[in-house]
C-alpha cells in the first residue's frame, strides 16, 4: 500500500516547525555554557538560513498552486510568524557576539528555556495541523499563551534587578537589550498560537 504524500504546505510548516525546535534546543543547552560565542553565533545563523529556504518554498507553491488546503493567506501568515520566532533566536544570538557579553546570566538560561518549551508546542500544534486534528491544537496555543506571559514576568523581574544591580551604563545596555529580545521572541511564539487560533475558527 503506498501512503498517501503529505500536502507540500503542510509538510514544509512541519519542516519549519521542527528546525525551530532544533534551533531552541541548541540555544538553550549552550547558553548555559557559552564556550564558543562565534561558533555559537554561526550554528545559529545556519538555522535561521534553512528555516528561510522554507519560508521560500512556501511562496513559490503558492504562487504556483491553485486549490491549497487552508486559506492562502493562513498558510502565509502562518509561516512568516513562525520565521519571525527563528529570527528572534538568531538575532539573541549574534548579539552575545557582537556585544562580546561574556557568560549569559541566570535570567537569560530562564528565557532561553520558556523558548525552548514554546518551540516544542509549536511543533506538537503545527503537527496537529497537518493531520486537520484542528480542535487537538487549542491545549498547545493555551500552553503558548502561558509561556509568553511567563515571558512577560521575567523580563519585569529581569530589569529591576539589572537596574538595581548593574552600574555599568554599557553592560546595562547591552543586558536590557538581550532580556528585552528574548521577551520579544516569546511574543512571536504567542503570534504563532493566535494564528493557529484563528485558523481552528475558520476551519472547524
Amino acid at each position: 500500500m503506498r501512503l498517501k504524500k503529505k500536502d507540500i504546505f503542510f509538510q514544509t510548516l512541519e519542516n519549519m516547525a521542527d528546525t525551530i525546535v532544533q534551533a531552541a534546543d541548541y540555544f538553550s543547552q549552550h547558553v548555559t555554557k557559552l564556550d564558543d560565542v562565534l561558533e555559537f553565533a554561526n550554528e545559529m545563523k545556519k538555522y535561521e538560513s534553512k528555516c528561510d529556504s522554507f519560508t521560500h518554498t512556501i511562496i513559490t507553491e503558492l504562487n504556483k498552486t491553485f486549490i491549497t488546503p487552508i486559506e492562502r493567506d493562513d498558510i502565509m501568515d502562518l509561516a512568516t510568524s513562525m520565521d519571525d520566532v527563528m529570527d528572534g533566536l538568531e538575532a539573541t544570538a549574534s548579539r552575545f557576539y557582537m556585544y562580546q557579553l561574556g557568560q549569559p546570566d541566570n535570567y537569560m538560561i530562564q528565557f532561553a528555556e520558556i523558548l525552548r518549551q514554546s518551540a516544542y508546542e509549536i511543533q506538537k500544534a503545527i503537527h496537529l495541523l497537518s493531520e486537520k486534528k484542528l480542535l487537538a491544537i487549542r491545549e498547545y496555543t493555551i500552553r503558548l499563551n502561558d509561556l509568553e506571559n511567563q515571558g512577560d514576568e521575567l523580563l519585569r523581574i529581569c530589569t529591576k534587578d539589572l537596574f538595581a544591580s548593574v552600574s555599568d551604563p554599557i553592560e546595562l545596555i547591552k543586558r536590557k537589550e538581550i532580556y528585552e529580545r528574548l521577551e520579544t521572541t516569546t511574543d512571536t511564539c504567542e503570534d504563532v498560537a493566535n494564528m493557529l487560533e484563528s485558523i481552528i475558527m475558520r476551519n472547524s
